[in-house]
């Protein structure tokens, strides 16, 4: 059981760090005048593929 909770917790600890990352990345490009504007599919697609990012460097 601990099993399924440990891999739970690991899995909103990466879609809330991406969800950090994602933003950051946004907000620092806002300062070099890029100004990204992003529909839900693709927010959603990208968020996604960051969090298997970030789970996959806590593996390591």
């Amino acid at each position: 059981m601990s099993k399924y909770i440990s891999g739970l917790i690991n899995l909103i600890a990466s879609l809330v760090v991406s969800t950090f990352i994602i933003y950051a990345i946004n907000f620092i490009a806002g300062f070099s005048g890029a100004d990204y504007s992003f529909t839900n599919g693709e927010v959603f697609v990208i968020w996604i593929l960051m969090a298997i990012l970030v789970n996959n460097c806590f593996k390591k």
